[in-house]
């Protein structure tokens, strides 16, 4: 086992053109397990190509352990990498899928079953080692794949979106699975995926790319409370953070046909004319059009709320213990909101409500850089 460490560590495809990943940092920690997500092209797949030796280092170094891999051949790495597609033999059993690997290394055959019983007993595949793989489903094969990986016993796991190729109920079970046995076997894992959720809900800590820069590395509970930016705060989360660019009152800003007052600490952090004010679905107040939506102890009283934020309900999609109000606000451009609310709430479609968000919420971010104030 060791730990990764991206040091200004560049791509460029072609000369003069855009890097593919520029100047990534990352330090990852012996046996964490880091997922690389970003929206399509973001540079997350070339960045585990990188470091598994499939794609060329053309700024910085990458190390495992300490060791630079500069000119590094992949298979002088001690890596092992699980692709989205299984590529097992369809003419050999589980086990001799397995043991492939080793036999190859000319390891010997005791040696070769011993390492693949026990890579099946991590997998719960040991009823099925006499199986071919038609005879298996899509998670079964896709563990098949990572006990191959497993029984080299290599330093840094590597795998790129393993999960694309499964059904919705498979993914989050089999995921449950991966995130389960690499904190049994204690192995640096680097996770690539598009999926933000399977993001949050596997890595010890996650890294965000977008046009091949890192926008944020953190652990899930800070790139979801305490985002770098305005598109790591409009990535993470689903539905996504609500996200509007408002003109600065005096005690707040102007947001449809109100004004929203901030608490004074957070007024203070403004000093432009404009501001990016984000809140995430679950964090609104909610009441009727006919009253006002108060804030309490919670709300943005703590400088005297105001009368809250006019909407319009459009949609309403009810999940049983939750439900999404999906809205426009009472102003010229007519808005988009969505807000989070516990299920049978009895709203319907055009419905008047007044939503008033609470100060602990705000997220504010410079209207021209996106950055975090």
């Amino acid at each position: 086992m060791a730990d990764v460490v991206f040091d200004q560590a560049s791509r460029v495809y072609t000369a003069g053109a855009k890097p593919a990943v520029d100047r990534l940092d990352l330090e990852i920690a012996d046996g964490e397990f880091v997922v690389l997500v970003g929206p399509s092209g973001s540079g997350k797949s070339t960045a585990l190509r990188m470091l598994a030796g499939l794609e060329e280092i053309d700024g910085g170094e990458i190390r495992i352990g300490g060791r630079t891999m500069v000119g590094v051949p992949s298979r002088d790495r001690d890596i092992a990498m699980v692709f989205q597609n299984y590529a097992l033999y369809p003419n050999k059993t589980v086990g001799e899928n397995m043991a492939f690997p080793l036999k190859m290394r000319g390891v010997e055959k005791s040696v070769q079953q011993e390492k693949v019983r026990a890579a099946a007993d991590v997998l719960g595949l040991t009823d099925f080692l006499d199986r071919k793989p038609k005879a298996l489903s899509g998670g079964q094969r896709q563990r098949v794949a990572m006990g191959r990986a497993i029984v080299r016993e290599p330093q840094v796991f590597l795998m790129d979106e393993p999960l694309s190729n499964l059904d919705a109920k498979m993914r989050v079970s089999t995921r449950t699975e991966i995130a389960a046995m690499q904190r049994r076997l204690g192995v640096t894992t680097v996770y690539v995926t598009h999926d933000q959720v399977e993001a949050m809900t596997m890595g010890d800590r996650v890294a965000l790319l977008a046009d091949g820069r890192l926008q944020q590395f953190a652990t899930p509970a800070d790139l979801y409370d305490k985002p770098a930016n305005r598109f790591v705060a409009g990535f993470i989360g689903s539905p996504a953070m609500n996200l509007f660019t408002l003109p600065v009152s005096a005690e707040g800003v102007h947001i449809g046909s109100s004004e929203l007052r901030l608490p004074r600490e957070v007024r203070g952090r403004i000093s432009a004319d404009t501001v990016t004010l984000g809140i995430r679905p679950e964090q609104w107040a909610v009441a009727n059009g006919r009253g006002t939506a108060g804030g309490g102890a919670d709300g943005v009283g703590g400088d005297g709320a105001g009368s809250g934020v006019k909407a319009q309900i459009d949609v309403v999609e009810e999940l049983g213990s939750d439900a999404y109000l999906y809205a426009h606000l009472d102003d010229e451009e007519q808005t988009p909101v969505v807000v989070r609310t516990g299920g049978r709430t009895g709203a319907r479609r055009g419905d008047q409500v007044v939503l008033t968000p609470t100060s602990e919420d705000l997220h504010l971010f410079d209207a021209e850089s996106g950055e975090r104030l």
